[in-house]
């Protein structure tokens, strides 16, 4: 996530040594680039010194084998495809305010400044959440929005989504806790990939990620090993797209309908492609919505690191009118 990154391409039958050192090397030390260049440029931040704070880690339950999706589980937001409105109508539905995290940790030594836009200190994770329960406003899931967006469902006074990308496991050591205490729900978007892996940036295992699902948060695709979706070929789709989904499916045993493109990126001829493998919708960073295809362009912003809670409030309510 922090600067100017990108994952190799590795099909999982001719990965060589060199190249499967390298990823293990980049899983290690944490992602280099969750974020498109213009999603860094599109919010006002102002820089404010964070505390740094601790927090209680649930233990994290045992390891479980991994099932087949119950189909019969499928939320009663699936809607048949006739009774999705068109796109203008979609468009011009008031946006939902939806916010991305990455790493939920205090600061580093060697941590760079762009780095310190998307890694949260604890306490101003704290702050954040603070200031959505104090004024009102109420987590929704994907399949809430989903469901107003395509037919305009009513949703709760003061939505807002929270969303967590890569499955760092700081998300669900620290920021869970958090969530917990204000009865907040998320949506984390895995790169199965990393799954399970540790070192200096760890990520959620199998049993941490089916457990996240079992308390009522969504679990959504963030491809395989974070490979620009833009630069996709030949089998990068089943690799990127189809596979993760199926793994997380059988990790969760749910559906897996959700998916969040990497650095934010996309264009128009990966939207078909995304929603032909069975998703109901993706999300984007700061950039504007398709005007054919706005279920796949679905805009978030990074919740920044250096922010007040003051800079914070603003940047999340004024996002997101107009866009």
């Amino acid at each position: 996530m922090f600067g100017i990154y990108s994952f190799s391409m590795f099909t999982r039958k001719t990965v060589s040594f060199s190249a499967a050192l390298c990823l293990s090397v980049l899983l290690t030390n944490g992602l280099m680039g969750c974020q498109s260049k213009s999603a860094t440029t599109s919010e006002a931040t102002t820089t404010d010194s964070a505390k740094t704070a601790t927090s209680d880690k649930p233990a994290a339950p045992a390891e479980t084998a991994t099932s087949a999706p119950d189909r019969s589980a499928e939320p009663s937001s699936s809607i048949p495809a006739d009774k999705i409105a068109d796109a203008a109508t979609i468009l011009a539905r008031p946006q939902v305010p939806v916010l991305c995290y990455h790493q939920i940790r205090d600061w580093r030594g060697s941590d760079s400044k762009s780095a310190k836009d998307y890694i949260i200190p604890v306490q101003a994770f704290k702050e954040q959440m603070q200031i959505l329960a104090d004024s009102g406003y109420h987590t929704i899931l994907p399949d809430q929005l989903y469901a107003y967006l395509a037919t305009g469902a009513p949703l709760p006074s003061k939505p807002v989504m929270l969303t967590f990308d890569d499955g760092d496991l700081d998300q669900y050591e620290t920021a869970l806790p958090i969530l917990d205490k204000h009865g907040f729900k998320g949506a984390f978007f895995i790169m199965t990939v990393a799954i399970g892996r540790r070192g200096k940036q760890p990520y959620m295992d199998k049993a941490q990620i089916k457990d996240l699902s079992d308390k009522g948060h969504t679990i959504g695709a963030h491809t395989w090993d974070h490979h620009n979706v833009k630069k996709y070929q030949g089998d990068d789709w089943k690799i990127q797209i189809e596979e993760p989904k199926a793994k997380l499916e059988g990790i969760i045993g749910k559906p897996v309908k959700y998916f969040a493109y990497p650095f934010g990126l996309w264009n128009h001829q990966a939207l078909p492609e995304i929603q032909k493998r069975g998703y109901a919708a993706a999300f984007t960073l700061a950039d504007k919505r398709d005007d054919q295809m706005p279920l796949y362009t679905i805009r978030r912003i990074i919740a920044g690191g250096q922010w007040s809670a003051k800079t914070f409030y603003r940047n999340m309510t004024q996002s997101f009118d107009g866009k």
